[in-house]
């Protein structure tokens, strides 16, 4: 008999964490716990206020229900969830987890027997001009050659000037530099900005204005040299013009994030999407703890990406799960040596 459960966690940043959004001092997170009589499966629903489009107003019914009604299967109960991605992407995992060998080596490789790894950007926060600085030459002195800064909070001429000194040490072959803007930017702004950035020799900037823009998000990536990577665009598209949305911007890249976009499969279907469209990808977890990293990550290694990929976001919490992930010189890693600790989970396991 197939039975299963749910509970809440909150997350603790080490240190708050700023976005165009706001300050993050802590996360929610839901684990949904699949049980049958031989073997269990967990997965994580993962929430970030403001951006996730999940219906909050009964959110925990939602779970409620999906766990009474487990014994209907993933194929089922996916169909009732599709305003809640964070959901499906909880139940899809908690499912992959129950039917492989272990709840969690889900999908086993030379990653997961510790024979390679992934190299990784390295998360800049954004904050005061010192607390960024200080972020940066943390994360070059850790060995990460690609760094990806959050912009759009404090004055943008302090955030050039910030970016600026990076580049007088560091080339654009010494360091990549990623850029995030959250949709900080009016469209007019964006049409002063970019180029500014570009002279910086900027690797990209993720969505530099607010989504459902297309006419004007088309018209920055068509005539300004510096690349666009679509970001919160993928998550409130209707999946009917996904298609029609990036045949009309015509973006370099696409940031695909499973928790907001409904799970692996859709993710899938995106990366399937975008490489017939001619525009390349990555994959970024969002904000999860280290059991849906885990299993982000490891679905991920098996696309054989050659770039670098937002997995590094397992160091920030005090209260994480304890895993075998660990970062070492902008890596992602795998140790199998390491236990998993399951008494996190509460007697549920």
């Amino acid at each position: 008999m197939t039975k299963a459960f749910y509970f809440k966690h909150v997350l603790n940043f080490n240190t708050p964490s700023g976005t165009s959004r706001g300050v993050l001092k802590t996360k929610n997170s839901w684990f949904i716990v699949i049980k049958n009589e031989k073997k269990i499966g967990v997965g994580e629903c993962s929430i970030i206020e403001g951006l996730s489009p999940d219906p909050m107003e009964d959110y925990v019914e939602t779970l409620k229900s999906v766990c009474e009604n487990i014994h209907l299967g993933f194929d089922i109960l996916s169909k009732k969830l599709k305003s809640y991605p964070s959901i499906l992407f909880g139940l899809e995992s908690a499912f992959l987890s129950l039917n492989s060998l272990s709840p969690f080596s889900i999908f086993p490789s030379e990653f997961t027997n510790h024979k390679d790894n992934m190299p990784i950007n390295g998360l800049v926060w954004m904050g005061e001009k010192d607390f960024m600085k200080n972020q940066i030459i943390n994360k070059i002195n850790s060995g990460f050659d690609c760094i990806k800064i959050k912009i759009g909070a404090i004055d943008f001429n302090e955030e050039l000037e910030l970016l600026k000194s990076i580049r007088r040490e560091f080339s654009e072959k010494d360091i990549e530099i990623r850029v995030d803007a959250n949709g900080a930017f009016s469209y007019e702004e964006a049409l002063i900005n970019l180029p500014l950035l570009y002279k910086l020799k900027i690797h990209s900037i993720e969505q530099p204005i607010m989504p459902n823009q297309w006419k004007k998000m088309s018209f920055l990536c068509k005539n300004f040299p510096v690349d666009i990577v679509l970001d919160e665009e993928l998550i409130y598209v209707n999946s009917l013009k996904q298609q029609e949305m990036l045949s009309t911007i015509k973006p370099k890249y696409i940031v695909i994030k499973p928790s907001l976009i409904g799970g692996l499969k859709k993710a899938e279907y995106w990366i399937n999407l975008a490489e017939k469209n001619d525009i390349k990808w990555w994959v970024t977890s969002a904000l999860e703890s280290n059991i849906g990293l885990n299993i982000i990550a490891q679905w991920v290694y098996l696309k054989f990406s050659s770039i670098k990929q937002g997995l590094g976001t397992g160091q920030l919490y005090s209260n994480n799960i304890n895993s075998p992930l660990y970062v070492k010189n902008g890596f992602l890693h795998y140790d199998p040596k390491t236990n998993w600790d399951i008494t996190f989970f509460k007697g549920l396991l």
